[in-house]
């Protein structure tokens, strides 16, 4: 039997396809789809979210969204949203799953030669994105503010809605009759060096389950029970509400230098985040957090003071050293790593299961525990296979 540590979007998911597998499986969350997962906006954009020093995290992103059409049909299925007719247009209703691109825009001078720079990069990289004037960027999404100068437009990527995304995944383990025992693991059971359970803190639950193989998937808080060099980075978000959507696309610009990104949803709602703020186990929500979120937000899109407040919240996402995640077998037996997903761990949990499922071997190295040494840093790379898996294009 395999213990899941975790119940966000990544631990879920994992439960979910190993239960499909025909693996008998347990998860073990206090609180289920309430952490980092509940905060998280759900953009699947690799392409719009590249940065120059992280070409391993598109490879891994790509893969895993082109994986993202079939997991949400099948999940779509087995949470009984789709009883009949189509899988892919019950995913699009049931988890708010589309696929019509990004737009990154920028606002001033400097913003718009940073943007052309990232263009180049991109261009290079020969990903596909198109170039905008400021014009046709308000052709596409008529409410954004005269005053941005330019965009670029990643027509592949996609967003969903991870509160949706995750609450059929708990549907679905409980059609698939998976156990979720609400409880925090306290420790790892081990005999001898071996990983064997987990103790469960009280109260509720048992005070102790055994298994064949621990998935750690515990996000920001898996550095508690193993040694894994995952820490918090806190990120404020805010959801306002109206009648009709005010855009038709995932808007990102960049204000002042400053990042902000706007996701809307079908029914109205429109996430703007997020902050990213080295502040430990923090999760309050600030004043000043969510003013700088409004503040760059209304530059892009001016109608966004007029729209309701429907939820703020602060999330902790999971960063590693190096900004990929950590995931497969650990240097100790019996346990098995599914953590560090930052800023893509929505994006990433299609692929994530893959890889604990032994689907994807081919880029299963680039997220490997291996890669860091006993201080928690990467490892120099070596030239050979494991290297040039680092370089390839995406």
């Amino acid at each position: 039997m395999d213990v899941i540590v975790g119940g966000g979007v990544v631990g879920l998911s994992a439960a979910w396809r190993l239960s499909r597998a025909g693996r008998a499986v347990t998860v073990v969350d206090p609180a289920p789809a309430m952490g980092a997962s509940h905060a998280a906006a759900g953009m699947l954009a690799p392409v719009s979210e590249v940065a120059y020093t992280e070409r391993p995290l598109l490879r891994l992103g790509a893969a895993s969204l082109r994986r993202w059409p079939s997991f949400a049909a099948e999940l779509a299925a087995d949470a009984g949203l789709a009883p009949a007719g189509d899988p892919a247009e019950a995913a699009r209703a049931g988890l708010d799953l589309r696929a019509d691109g990004t737009l990154d825009v920028a606002f001033g001078a400097d913003d718009l030669a940073a943007l052309d720079e990232l263009a180049a990069y991109m261009e290079k990289l020969a990903l596909p994105v198109e170039r905008l004037t400021g014009r046709e960027c308000r052709r596409l999404e008529p409410m954004l503010a005269p005053s941005v100068r330019g965009g670029l437009l990643a027509p592949g990527d996609a967003w969903v809605d991870p509160r949706r995304v995750t609450a059929a995944l708990l549907a679905a383990l409980e059609r698939r009759g998976v156990p979720l025992v609400r409880a925090r693991a306290g420790e790892l059971l081990r005999d001898g060096g071996t990983v064997v359970g987990v103790r469960l803190e009280p109260p509720g639950g048992p005070p102790e389950i055994r298994a064949e193989r621990v998935v750690l998937a515990a996000g920001a808080w898996s550095a508690g029970l193993a040694d894994v060099p995952v820490r918090p980075v806190k990120g404020q978000i805010m959801r306002l509400r109206s009648a009709e959507p005010l855009l038709g696309r995932c808007v990102r610009g960049t204000v002042h230098g400053a990042p902000v990104y706007l996701v809307p949803r079908g029914d109205g709602e429109l996430v703007v985040g997020a902050t990213q703020e080295e502040l430990g186990f923090d999760t309050r929500v600030t004043a000043g957090g969510l003013y700088e979120l409004l503040r760059d937000a209304r530059e892009l899109v001016p109608g966004v003071t007029e729209l309701e407040v429907a939820d703020v919240v602060a999330g902790l996402r999971p960063g590693t050293p190096d900004n990929v995640p950590i995931i497969g077998p650990s240097a100790t037996p019996g346990l098995v790593l599914a953590t560090g997903h930052h800023r893509g761990g929505v994006l990433l949990a299609p692929l994530t299961a893959a890889i604990l499922l032994g689907e994807e071997t081919e880029l299963a190295g680039l997220c490997s525990p291996a890669r860091f040494d006993d201080t928690g840093a990467p490892r120099p790379v070596t030239p050979g296979r494991a290297a040039t898996a680092h370089m390839e294009e995406p």
